[in-house]
C-alpha cells in the first residue's frame, strides 16, 4: 500500500468513528476540514499561549468578623505579598460574628469560604464541633500558648483583646471607678450603665463567662443586679463606649480595642481591666479557622500562615485596635498592651455556657 494510500485508510478509518458520533452526517472531505480546522487551532493556541485552568487568577475567600478598617489593611498586604485575591466579607457591628456564624452554617453542605477570621473565640469553638472546620498545622516556632489552639489544630487563636470597664473622665474620677464586675452591681450606679446586647459580639463570651466563672446560681444574681441598676442595652461595643463620651452614660462594658479608639478620638474616656472577683478580667483572642470543603483549600493554607505570622500581630499591636501579641517573639515587646490578670477559665467552658447565658441574659436584662 502506498503512503498516500495508507494515510487516505486512516483517515477513512478515523472519519468513520467521527461520523457516527455526528449521527454519520460527516463526509471524509468534511472530516479532513475537521482535522485541518483542530491543527490550525492547536497551533494558533501554542503561538497565543492559550490559558489553563492552572493559569487562572488565584483567589481565596475570606469571612472576617474583625472591625472591617482594622483587617483591610492587613488583607491588602496579603494580595500585595501573595498575588492571591483575597474576596472577604465583613459582619455589620449589630450583627457581629454571629452574622458569618450563621451563614457559615447555612453554606454547610457546600462552603463558598475558605477561611474565617473570627474577633472572638467562642463561635469559632462551636463551629469546630459542629465539624465546619478542618485541621490546620500551625508554625510551631509560634509558640502559642496551648489553650490558644483547638483540638487537632481546628482553630488558632492571635491577637488578644481584654474586656474591660470604660468609664467617663468628666464625670468619674479615677479613685472611684470600679474595677470589677461586683463593684457596678453598687445601686450608686444605676442608670449610668450601658452594655452591648449580648446576643452578638464579645459581650456574649463575657456574659457566658460569669457562668462559667461564678456558676449559674451567681451569675444569675449578677444579671438581675445590672437589672435593678437599670443596665441599658445597645447595639455594639464601640456605640456603648460613644454614649460614655458624649455623657449619655458613665459607664459600660467593652473591650480594651473600642477604648484606645476613643481616646485616639480625643474622647474623655478610660478604663480598668473587667475583673470578675479577683480573678482577673477576659481576654479574648482572635482566631483564624480552615473551613471545611472550601473551594480554595491551597490558598487558605496560605493565608492561615499569614494570619497566624508576626506580621500580622505586629499590625495589629501597632494598629488603633493595640491588641496584645501572642507569638513567642513578641510577647513582652508591647507590654503595653499586656492584658495584666487574665482571667484562667478555659475558653471550652465558656463556649459550652454560651447559649444558657444568652438564654438567661435575655429573660432577665430585656
Amino acid at each position: 500500500m502506498s503512503k498516500a494510500s495508507a494515510e487516505g485508510s486512516d483517515l477513512r478509518g478515523w472519519s468513520l468513528g467521527v461520523s457516527s458520533r455526528f449521527g454519520g452526517r460527516l463526509s471524509l472531505r468534511g472530516a479532513a476540514r475537521l482535522v485541518a480546522f483542530t491543527a490550525t487551532a492547536a497551533s494558533l493556541c501554542a503561538g497565543m499561549s492559550c490559558k489553563s485552568d492552572e493559569d487562572a487568577p488565584r483567589q481565596v475567600v475570606l469571612y472576617c468578623s474583625v472591625d472591617q478598617a482594622v483587617a483591610e489593611p492587613i488583607v491588602a498586604e496579603f494580595e500585595r505579598g501573595s498575588g492571591i485575591k483575597v474576596l472577604a466579607r465583613y459582619d455589620t457591628e449589630s450583627s457581629k460574628t454571629v452574622g458569618l456564624v450563621q451563614r457559615l452554617r447555612a453554606e454547610q453542605s457546600s462552603p463558598a469560604a475558605d477561611v474565617f477570621w473570627s474577633s472572638e473565640v467562642f463561635y469559632t469553638i462551636r463551629l469546630a464541633r459542629e465539624g465546619l472546620l478542618a485541621p490546620f498545622e500551625a508554625d510551631p516556632s509560634s509558640g502559642r500558648a496551648k489553650q490558644l489552639v483547638g483540638p487537632k489544630g481546628v482553630w488558632h487563636g492571635f491577637a488578644l483583646r481584654g474586656r474591660v470597664i470604660a468609664y467617663s473622665t468628666a464625670r468619674v474620677g479615677p479613685d472611684e471607678a470600679p474595677h470589677r464586675l461586683e463593684d457596678v452591681l453598687d445601686a450608686r450606679w444605676k442608670g449610668r450603665i450601658v452594655m452591648a446586647a449580648p446576643e452578638f459580639g464579645t459581650t456574649g463570651g463575657d456574659v457566658a463567662s460569669w457562668f462559667a466563672h461564678y456558676g449559674q446560681q451567681r451569675a444569675e444574681q449578677i444579671l438581675a443586679g445590672l437589672k435593678a441598676n437599670d443596665i441599658r442595652l445597645v447595639d455594639g461595643n464601640s456605640t456603648a463606649v460613644r454614649m460614655v463620651a458624649t455623657g449619655q452614660a458613665d459607664v459600660c462594658f467593652t473591650d480594651t480595642d473600642d477604648v484606645y479608639a476613643a481616646k485616639r478620638n480625643g474622647w474623655p474616656v478610660a478604663m480598668n481591666f473587667l475583673n470578675q472577683g479577683d480573678d482577673g478580667a477576659l481576654a479574648i483572642p482572635n482566631t483564624a479557622a480552615v473551613i471545611r470543603g472550601g473551594p480554595h483549600p491551597r490558598e487558605a493554607v496560605e493565608l492561615m500562615r499569614f494570619l497566624l505570622g508576626k506580621r500580622v500581630e505586629t499590625i495589629l499591636a501597632e494598629s488603633d485596635s493595640h491588641n496584645s501579641p501572642t507569638h513567642a517573639l513578641l510577647t513582652g515587646r508591647y507590654a503595653q498592651y499586656e492584658i495584666p490578670n487574665p482571667l484562667a477559665t478555659p475558653y471550652e467552658d465558656i463556649a459550652d455556657a454560651l447559649p444558657t447565658a444568652l438564654t438567661t441574659a435575655g429573660e432577665i436584662l430585656r
